[in-house]
């Protein structure tokens, strides 16, 4: 199994009650509350976290893109690859991803990718999502279009990193008369391409049709099993049979020296994540047109990450994030890489508010009691 450390980078001064009050700590969480002073310093702390994954032995890290939230500092994610593209040595950096249907120019999105690609020499990862529909909110995007945009956006981004140039584009969505993108990727033809979702199941028959990594985001064991076997079923559908890496399951995990400790070290911060920093109302998560029927009738009949408080004890009871010592946390992540048959954790050791010191002793945890334990076994 491959481990990559996942990051939020959460605004983790936030107001909890100034959240709880607005009723979100998303487009309408006003900015008065960020310091930018503090946020500063979030900035860096986050990056050196990053580069001690690296330095502890961890896979991959991960970024991602999300605007106007306390729950992520990432509207750009390729500046913080960026910064990680000379310091990070060893470990692939993946963006996880671009919402490509917020873009009115994808071009930008290849070209940036490309140059992540040569800066990091083949070690980028290119994650595509639609993003969620907090994200329509924030950008004035219609939703309804959603779809469309993507797949258009990802077919013209691949096709520029693909044919050499230069050359004329005409789509519904964006027209160009010139493509012509410098530089070309360093990965021959391109970077791999994953894709991060909520368990969209056109996402899922997509992403499996076209080979590509499929990334279930912050889910219980049974939900990730259940959208990982769709993939499976739809990658028969097109003829081969999926691998486990290409999946791969975000998650929290904590480690501490007892299940006690854990789960006491951790509540508070995961607690924060769970109640305030996810909290939106559902008209915001899931604006009109954003999702077919079938998905909508699909998201009634289960609770969405966010919607509704659950206990920490709850969280861990369903597998949505794995707390307690070094020998529970490898029980448990052996026993749900069995059952869903993911190849890719894309962990998230810090989460919520949580403080340096107690994120880099639950990586240095991770690094020497669990990674060794799964790459042992493989």
């Amino acid at each position: 199994m491959k481990f990559f450390n996942f990051h939020l980078m959460p605004y983790r001064h936030a107001d909890l009650e100034a959240i709880q009050k607005n009723g979100s700590a998303w487009v309408t969480f006003s900015n008065r509350h960020y310091d930018p002073r503090l946020g500063a310093e979030l900035y860096h702390e986050y990056l050196d976290q990053m580069e001690y994954a690296d330095q502890l032995g961890f896979d991959g890290v991960c970024l991602n893109e999300h605007h106007q939230t306390a729950y992520g500092l990432m509207p750009i994610p390729g500046v913080l690859a960026g910064a990680l593209a000379r310091s990070v040595k060893r470990a692939r950096i993946a963006v996880l991803g671009r919402a490509l249907p917020l873009l009115n120019n994808p071009l930008m999105v290849a070209e940036e990718f490309a140059m992540l690609d040569n800066l990091t020499r083949g070690r980028f990862i290119a994650g595509f999502v639609r993003g969620i529909g907090a994200e329509y909110h924030a950008m004035g995007i219609n939703p309804a279009e959603s779809q469309a945009r993507f797949a258009e956006a990802h077919d013209l981004i691949v096709r520029a990193w693909t044919q050499p140039g230069p050359f004329s584009y005409t789509g519904k969505h964006y027209q160009f008369q010139y493509v012509n993108p410098w530089p070309r990727p360093y990965q021959d033809p391109h970077p791999p391409i994953w894709v991060p979702s909520q368990g969209s199941s056109s996402t899922i028959r997509w992403a499996a049709g076209l080979r590509y990594t499929y990334c279930q985001t912050l889910s219980p064991i049974a939900t990730v099993k259940k959208f990982f076997d769709m993939y499976r079923e739809e990658a028969r559908k097109a003829g081969y049979e999926a691998g486990r890496d290409q999946l791969a399951w975000s998650n929290c995990i904590y480690v501490a020296e007892t299940d006690e400790r854990a789960m006491a070290e951790a509540r508070p911060h995961l607690e924060a994540l769970m109640t305030r920093l996810l909290k939106m109302p559902m008209e915001m998560l899931l604006p009109p047109g954003y999702t077919n029927i079938e998905a909508m009738k699909r998201i009634k009949s289960t609770r969405a990450v966010g919607a509704k408080p659950q206990s920490v004890e709850d969280l861990v009871k369903s597998g949505l994030v794995i707390i307690g010592s070094p020998a529970t946390v490898r029980e448990k992540l052996a026993e749900y890489e069995e059952l869903a048959g993911f190849g890719t954790t894309l962990t998230k050791t810090q989460f919520g508010t949580m403080p340096d010191s107690m994120v880099r002793a639950n990586m240095q945890a991770i690094a020497q009691e669990i990674i060794p334990h799964f790459k042992d076994a493989a």
